[in-house]
């Protein structure tokens, strides 16, 4: 179990895309590594809870859940236990997804949880005000995407930079131990590189990567400019 130790750093959720599911998954994530290798870039994949063993098997790359719910062990049919993803090769997961909303006391059992089993926890956010109310719950990473962006191909980073830079000021004198992410929307090397010019540690990202025609390249482009 690889976790994510140094930043700048990219994280591409796989989400529940064909492109990016079984076999697909594999391949993207060995493409995720290469490129990591070539570039001394930290890559980190976020995948489906069914590919989680086969892929931390087979990459040495983090490998993140897209989701652990907030249950202990017992009679909970369903759902993902935290303990069952770490030993699978999960070495954090995502929170919060805006496609996987939680309420405040799961994330913090969560976060609680991931912390105790020495897992990386990467709470998304939707605005300055949510994200200071995950800071104060001591995650690992604070991801800020509106969820309006998600998908468009428009970055945050450029068509609302002041929730950016509001998510790093608030976070910050919070707690600087938290480090901030920037999502929705990014997709080229120029998208990162205005994220990380507005106080981004790093980027989560999906379909800007997982839909282009060649993955490998995109990835390149993404982290040519840092």
């Amino acid at each position: 179990m690889k976790t994510i130790t140094k930043t700048p750093v990219v994280i591409l959720n796989f989400k529940t895309y064909l492109e990016s599911t079984g076999t697909n998954a594999l391949n993207l994530a060995k493409i995720s590594e290469k490129v990591a290798d070539e570039t001394g870039f930290n890559i980190a994949v976020s995948v489906q809870a069914p590919d989680i063993y086969r892929i931390s098997q087979e990459v040495n790359i983090p490998v993140l859940a897209q989701h652990i719910d907030a249950v202990e062990a017992g009679g909970h049919t369903g759902s993902n236990l935290a303990e069952c993803l770490k030993e699978a090769g999960a070495s954090g997961t995502l929170i919060n997804h805006s496609e996987k909303r939680l309420k405040l006391f799961e994330i913090d059992e969560i976060i609680k949880k991931t912390a105790k089993l020495g897992m990386n926890s990467v709470v998304c956010t939707n605005n300055i005000e949510t994200s200071a109310a995950a800071a104060t719950l001591k995650p690992d990473f604070v991801a800020v995407e509106p969820p309006e962006l998600i998908g468009s191909g428009i970055p945050v980073s450029k068509a609302e930079p002041e929730v950016v830079e509001g998510t790093v000021e608030v976070i910050h004198s919070i707690n600087p131990q938290v480090k901030v992410l920037c999502g929705a929307g990014i997709s080229t090397g120029e998208d990162m590189k205005a994220a990380m010019e507005l106080g981004s540690e790093g980027v989560l990202l999906a379909s800007g990567i997982i839909l282009a025609k060649d993955p490998e390249a995109a990835l390149l482009d993404l982290v040519s400019k840092i």
